[in-house]
């Protein structure tokens, strides 16, 4: 069986929390005899095909880019030409420029679609974009959630309630680098023997404004791992607010990345728009068995962190519930460590790569068999 994925960004272009996905499927159905092609739009002007863990990235240049949406005239020929020696494609949603190639090139190949996220923030945009983006949807076999939570509270999910299976996101623990004593020393002498972390780019929905005010009159470091838009303006509000508590380190590599999930007290994670899907970073806390704060914003978090549970679940946009959580988890270290038990306990119950490759292979195979007994 061979396998088109279709995304605007893939590795190695780029690392954010749908890359990860992608990469996470591609290589895990490499091992099961599955051959897997990937394709994304680049800035790099050498576009090219590379192969990368196992599986085939093909990448074509990236000519322009409205409200977030990249579009690309390569895109079509080089679609079309993937999609015919595949056996299945696989589109990853949302992203408007993906419909319209997938119209224009009529493949006529089983398809099903990633439902990542809803359309949050071009709210006029979306009113633009939706006869399409329903059409789009409905032209699919199947469409996956990656959690009950956001297919219970996405209007557009449950419009096609009839046709969407869930498959958890996965991670492969495996892949994560062992980090070195030396780098774990190293960050333990810098931040001390315990701290609050956040993981991610910082971008508008990570709530870390609400972050910033709660870490106000409290003396318990916390540390940001990650750069990204407004990553100045954040900067600028710790200062103003005097904040000698939070460090921001920027981009680290993977080991470093690991040395600071393995060291770190607990996660804090208060993303406060539905923009937030999921959140990668929220599950790899889980994956090496920490406390999660989270809030409950409808999506995949809560499906991650079971408030009581794993860790704390918190109103969005609260200062106070935040420095409350955070407070809790702090003076309460048994507590705090229970909750970090159950919460590896529940991310090898529910969230393996494993699980979720199996998954979308059994997936694939019913869309295949059904297409050819029809």
């Amino acid at each position: 069986m061979r396998v088109l994925h279709f995304y605007k960004t893939a590795f190695p272009d780029t690392m954010g929390g749908v890359e990860q996905v992608i990469n996470q499927i591609a290589r895990g159905t490499e091992k099961l005899g599955i051959e897997t092609d990937v394709l994304s739009l680049t800035a790099d002007r050498g576009a090219s095909t590379i192969e990368i863990n196992g599986y085939h990235a093909h990448r074509v240049r990236f000519d322009l880019q409205i409200a977030s949406t990249g579009l690309s005239i390569s895109a079509f020929s080089r679609f079309s030409e993937l999609a015919k020696k595949a056996d299945i494609v696989h589109y990853h949603f949302p992203w408007p420029f993906m419909d319209v190639v997938h119209f224009a090139t009529r493949v006529n190949k089983p398809a099903l679609v990633t439902y990542h996220s809803d359309i949050i923030r071009q709210k006029y945009l979306l009113k633009l974009y939706r006869p399409l983006m329903r059409r789009f949807l409905a032209s699919m076999d199947r469409i996956v959630a990656t959690s009950p939570n956001y297919l219970a509270t996405s209007d557009v999910l449950r419009r096609f309630s009839d046709k969407v299976s869930v498959i958890p996101i996965g991670l492969d623990k495996a892949t994560y680098p062992q980090p070195s004593l030396d780098r774990l020393r190293f960050w333990r002498e810098k931040l001390g023997p315990a701290f609050f972390l956040f993981v991610g780019v910082i971008r508008y929905y990570k709530g870390l404004h609400t972050l910033m005010e709660a870490a106000r009159g409290t003396d318990y470091p916390i540390v940001i791992v990650g750069v990204g838009p407004i990553e100045g303006e954040l900067k600028a509000q710790a200062a103003r607010l005097g904040l000698r508590n939070v460090h921001f380190l920027g981009h680290l590599d993977d080991e470093d990345k690991v040395a600071l999930l393995t060291l770190c007290y607990g996660l804090v994670f208060p993303s406060h728009l539905r923009s937030e899907a999921f959140g990668i970073s929220l599950l790899e806390g889980a994956m090496y068995g920490k406390p999660m704060i989270s809030c409950e914003i409808g999506t995949g978090t809560t499906f991650i962190n079971v408030a009581e549970q794993t860790g704390l679940v918190i109103p969005p946009s609260e200062p106070e519930a935040l420095r409350s959580a955070m407070h809790h988890l702090w003076t309460h270290p048994e507590e705090a460590a229970e909750m970090g038990r159950l919460a590896e306990e529940r991310y090898w119950k529910y969230f393996t790569a494993e699980q979720m490759v199996n998954s979308y292979v059994d997936l694939y195979r019913t869309l295949v068999r059904a297409r050819k007994l029809s």
